[in-house]
């Protein structure tokens, strides 16, 4: 398979300035660390030795090695893209996250080769073999962690990044596995995924990256041998043992594991949380229901515990109860992944290699100095779209429930289990020493089923959440500028969300209760929702509120046999809202208007998504072909979720069919090669149906 093209930052005057904005950032890491830094130093072929710098990110190169790192340094010497200048020196970067040290190998061309590392003070340390076997693991980790989705966000948040699939054959597969075995009880170290407060042995970027690898390449075998030798060590990895075991379709074995290994270690919350995941995948939400109370009270402080029991609550369409779990949730502030903070270089080149060209990607994309596409300012504002870690996870069961019940149902719901500022308000003028019932907290409320048994709960409300809520409220009221009628018509067909009391003024208003004051019973039994999840209702509301205008709009633009014209950075977010909100056929829609005036990777990868639910093979291949390629422009020839998504179709028809259907396909053959390189990898690590 070629190479992905070089992309080039380049340094005319300060060269180096690159390498020192690395080794200042060392001491700010966090997670697994930036994606590697290559930096070259180049130099004319004729006439003046004047120097230059040029240097690009990269990730999914082995770094075992001095010697390979050397090795990739030597296959950018020859650029067929610029002939008139040579390569005399080359720097390779790569971080490891085990130790916090920049391992660096310097190659002089032709000549010498040097490797040592960097500490957080920018001073020298030795390279040994313990370090790189460490890099080695992380460079792995952060090409599967840090890979696009296909969706081409990852790809444009960081510019000119190559990204190489690390493991490509089966010998380096157990290369990183066996590294993974001797620094297993060592992922702690790496930090964890922002679900996760506190890492441990089972939850962390080192098991997060192993099972992401054993379920994009379904090399299940694989991932049960590992964890059955580190289980002989720690019975409480038989939590990512039993995973393994269900994912590669071993269910009955995997039930005796979690039944032997519960009684082992009755109060491990990952191996209850796995517990409850599988009995709900079998739709047996009562037996989900008492693993996941059990799983709460094991990890209380966990995100992950609630937010499995109230997704068993939404199963069991005990709603209330659902609402109550969610308000128990602790919220974490969300940490990014790290990149890296380069200064600006001098020129920036991004070449295109021909064996990616293809029409239909290049049409209707603005060229360079044009004015890029309008977004109105209602659909510019639409918060949901940025949330990530606990607060996406908590708003996607908060729309299950307004998809399943509807928002007026919820509303009611809401009403009843949260005290409402106005009924707060008519109790005080009753009384002027309201009582505050104080029977209950917070997790008894939820793990007892009853949710009229609780009490008034005053958590830390979670980042700057609250800041957020007045913002919120006033983009509420702000109408699309489209069409007044259907601002009015959404408007009066949905209904705003009250206030809920705050905590503040609970506590305020009750620093002597009067005990004895009997008549205080209307909302007794309630309890004080947390003000990250009131800013979700609102933050609801408008996601609602905006698509109905649209589906309102839509409706009266058909009727008047008229146009609908949107951007088409405007329908791309429009597909996304109704996504959100569960509206799948508004979204395909949505995405292919997007496709129709421009190619969009996030609508074609949004497509790719609701086809794979429908089972859909012929379509799916198309956007995955175009996926593959249009990440392959942008320097990636590797994404885990492509591959995953190329091995389950040939896990379901087989590689044989799904050869033809991509060959079939009116594209030119070096676009179709580049899918063909993917179920190559799928024949090479023998999945199931890449037989033939």
């Amino acid at each position: 398979m070629v190479a992905p093209a070089v992309p080039e930052s380049i340094e005319d005057d300060d060269i180096g300035l690159a390498i020192d904005a690395r080794t200042e950032s060392l001491p700010g890491l966090r997670e697994l660390g930036p994606p590697d830094l290559v930096h070259l130093m180049k130099q004319t072929v004729k006439g003046t030795a004047k120097q230059i710098g040029v240097y690009h990110h990269v990730t999914g190169i082995d770094a075992s090695s001095s010697a390979t790192l050397a090795a990739y340094i030597n296959t950018l010497t020859f650029n067929p893209l610029d002939k008139t200048h040579k390569v005399v020196s080359g720097l390779y970067c790569c971080y490891n996250a085990f130790s916090h040290l920049d391992m660096r190998v310097e190659v002089k061309i032709p000549g010498s080769m040097k490797a040592y590392a960097v500490d957080e003070r920018g001073d020298r340390r030795v390279a040994t073999e313990g370090l790189w076997l460490e890099t080695f693991l992380c460079g792995v980790l952060r090409a599967y962690s840090y890979g696009d989705n296909g969706s081409g966000d990852v790809v444009k948040k960081i510019v000119g990044v190559r990204r190489f699939n690390p493991i490509t054959n089966t010998e380096l597969e157990q290369k990183f596995l066996d590294a993974a075995e001797k620094l297993f009880f060592h992922g702690r170290q790496l930090g964890s995924d922002p679900e996760i407060q506190i890492p441990n042995v089972v939850s962390n970027h080192l098991t997060s990256g192993l099972l992401k690898y054993i379920r994009t390449t379904g090399r299940y075998t694989s991932g049960v041998n590992l964890f059955q030798k580190l289980r002989e060590k720690d019975v409480e990895v038989s939590s990512l043992l039993a995973q393994v075991l269900i994912d590669g379709d071993e269910e009955v074995q995997a039930v005796r594991l979690l039944h032997d290994s519960v009684e082992d270690v009755p109060m491990d919350y990952a191996l209850l949380d796995c517990q409850a995941a599988f009995c709900l995948s079998k739709g047996e939400g009562e037996m989900a229901l008492e693993c996941a109370k059990r799983s709460v009270t094991a990890a209380p402080s966990e995100f992950s515990t609630w937010s499995r029991l109230a997704e068993v609550y939404v199963y069991l369409e005990q709603w209330d109860l659902a609402l109550l779990t969610l308000n128990s949730c602790p919220m974490f502030s969300y940490q990014d992944k790290d990149s890296p903070r380069m200064p600006e270089p001098s020129r920036v080149l991004l070449p295109m290699l021909p064996e990616t060209a293809l029409e239909e990607i290049d049409e209707g994309q603005p060229r360079q100095g044009e004015a890029y596409d309008s977004i109105h300012i209602s659909l510019r504002k639409l918060q949901a779209a940025t949330y990530q870690g606990t607060f996406l996870k908590a708003y996607s069961l908060l729309t299950s429930i307004a998809a399943a019940i509807g928002w007026d149902q919820l509303l009611k719901t809401r009403s009843h289990v949260f005290v409402m500022e106005e009924e707060y308000r008519s109790e005080r003028q009753q009384s002027m020493t309201p009582r505050v019932p104080t029977s209950k907290n917070a997790s008894t409320q939820a793990l007892s089923g009853a949710p009229h048994s609780g009490a008034y709960r005053q958590n830390g409300v979670s980042e700057d959440e609250e800041d957020n809520e007045e913002e919120a409220a006033e983009g509420s009221a702000q109408t699309n500028g489209e069409t007044d009628n259907s601002m009015l018509a959404a408007e009066r067909s949905m209904s705003k969300p009250v206030p809920t009391v705050a905590a503040e003024e609970v506590k305020a208003g009750s620093d002597d209760p009067n005990t004895s004051h009997q008549d205080y019973t209307n909302f007794q039994n309630k309890r004080l929702c947390e003000r990250w999840l009131d800013n979700l209702f609102m933050v609801l509301y408008e996601d609602l509120r905006i698509y109905t205008i649209w589906r309102t709009e839509m409706g009266q633009y058909k009727q008047q046999q008229l146009a609908y014209k949107k951007s088409a950075a405007e329908w791309e977010i429009l597909g996304d809202l109704a996504e959100r909100l569960h509206h799948n056929a508004e979204a395909v829609e949505a995405y292919q208007q997007c496709l129709n005036i421009r190619f969009s990777p996030k609508a074609m990868k949004g497509l790719l998504n609701l086809y794979e639910r429908q089972g859909d093979t012929r379509n799916s291949l198309a956007t995955l072909i175009r996926l593959i390629c249009w990440q392959y422009r942008w320097y990636s020839e590797f994404s885990p979720e492509l591959l995953l998504s190329v091995r389950k179709l040939i896990e379901d028809e087989g590689a044989v069919k799904i050869r033809s259907i991509v060959q079939s396909t009116n594209l030119p053959q070096n676009v179709l090669d580049l899918t063909h390189e993917y179920c190559a990898l799928c024949h090479t690590f023998k999945s199931t149906g890449s037989e033939g």
